[in-house]
């Protein structure tokens, strides 16, 4: 295969794989007077995940939450962004094969991120939609849509049911999210614009395997969370497994089932994966394994931040650090700093985790929120989360029409981007 065409120089070239929050803290950080610097990633935009959600359920358009990589860097000199699927990786030969070339490079930064894990099962990987990337979460939307548009000329009492039903597995964070934002569809959208429904025709189910939702966050967010959601008309079935999906069913493992069309699946993530990377290089959840200064085990060349990579150095985090955002930005801005440590042979310093709390939202004025001295829940904890996801938010422009969005939605309880642009859904 060809080489990617990038221009050599006498600088060390960094490949950055995945422009995801911590290959994007890297790319800004790190100094282009001293390092050459190419990014590679399957979309020419960086997504801004934690308000996915938003987008599937059709409060803000996917643009508002995009950002173009190309933009983003475009004051940035000896910086060049190419758009390809990485295939492999050629370590010893310093080599990353892409589906429009192969790139050579002096250091190697792997922050490619996670995909969902449907843990083996075909069956739910074929009729189930997650939600983690944009397109995902526009078939998301479409497909809630349909399913309304669909069960309006439905004669069969059984299948209008069905098609009204919406199984969501996983109760962390984005599955409480979600959960929470299709139950104000269903409170103040579904009677104005279908109003030949039922008011209480949606039927929403959150199944959670663990004791409780939002695991990662203290017992009063997750009570809270729990009680805003019964509160909202949400079914919440705990300790409970989705084994699979037969005949338009949602099978439990306790033998219960769920007739529903629409399974949303946000119930774990695996590792991105490459070919060519040893087994002794991946640990549980097909993280890639890391030293302290987030080297791959054996390869000082070689670094991994995010989502994708297994720290265990640090005693807090014995099974390796949350896989969340903060983290990511954190390891990114810290590696910029030692690959020009790296560069004038100085020591390199140890990743420490500083972990400032948890947020998760659950509708209006609906929020729960962890913080390093504080907890808080309510009115609040809302408050909180959206000056925090605003200032998180790349573009001045973005941040404005986001801001303009949600201020619009909580005066007028209204969401006003309830367009279909597929014909048809997955899995119908």
């Amino acid at each position: 295969m060809m080489n990617i065409q990038i221009p050599v120089t006498k600088k060390k070239r960094i490949v950055i794989i995945g422009g995801g929050f911590g290959g994007l803290a890297l790319a800004d950080k790190i100094r282009s007077e001293e390092f050459q610097v190419v990014l590679i990633d399957k979309h020419n935009y960086h997504q801004f995940q934690p308000l996915l959600y938003q987008v599937a359920s059709a409060g803000l358009e996917p643009s508002s939450i995009s950002f173009p990589f190309r933009k983003n860097f475009r004051k940035k000199k000896d910086f060049y962004f190419r758009l390809a699927e990485v295939k492999d990786l050629l370590i010893e030969e310093h080599v990353v094969v892409t589906s429009i070339g192969n790139l050579s490079y002096d250091y190697l930064v792997v922050a490619a991120g996670t995909t969902t894990n449907f843990f083996g099962n075909e069956t739910i990987r074929k009729v189930a939609l997650p939600m983690k990337s944009v397109e995902e979460a526009l078939t998301l939307r479409n497909t809630l849509l349909l399913r309304l548009e669909r069960a309006l000329d439905c004669s069969n009492p059984d299948t209008k049911q069905s098609l009204l039903n919406v199984v969501i597995v996983g109760g962390g964070a984005t599955g409480v999210e979600i959960a929470g934002a299709i139950s104000e569809m269903k409170k103040y959208i579904i009677p104005k614009d279908y109003p030949d429904l039922k008011k209480d025709a949606l039927t929403i189910y959150l199944v959670e395997g663990s004791t409780k939702l939002l695991a990662s966050m203290s017992e009063e967010a997750s009570g809270n969370a729990l009680r805003y959601l019964t509160d909202m008309g949400v079914i919440i079935y705990l300790q409970k497994r989705v084994v699979n999906y037969e005949a338009g069913r949602v099978l439990l493992n306790d033998g219960q089932s769920l007739p529903a069309s629409t399974l949303i699946w946000v119930s774990g993530v695996v590792a991105e994966h490459f070919n060519n990377i040893s087994p002794e290089l991946i640990g549980h959840g097909g993280r890639l394994l890391v030293n302290e200064f987030n080297q791959l085990k054996d390869h000082q060349d070689v670094f991994v931040i995010g989502d994708i990579c297994l720290q265990k150095n640090e005693a807090s985090y014995p099974n390796g650090h949350p896989q969340v955002a903060p983290v990511a930005i954190q390891q990114g801005e810290l590696l910029a700093d030692n690959l020009e440590r790296m560069l004038k042979g100085s020591s390199l310093v140890p990743f420490a985790y500083k972990d400032r709390g948890a947020l998760a939202t659950v509708g209006r004025n609906k929020a729960v929120a962890d913080l390093k001295k504080l907890r808080l829940h309510g009115f609040m904890a809302w408050v909180v989360w959206m000056l925090v996801h605003l200032r998180s938010i790349l573009g001045v422009k973005n941040k404005l029409i986001v801001l303009i969005n949600w201020i619009w939605n909580y005066i007028t309880y209204d969401k006003s981007v309830r367009f279909i642009f597929k014909s048809s859904p997955k899995g119908y």
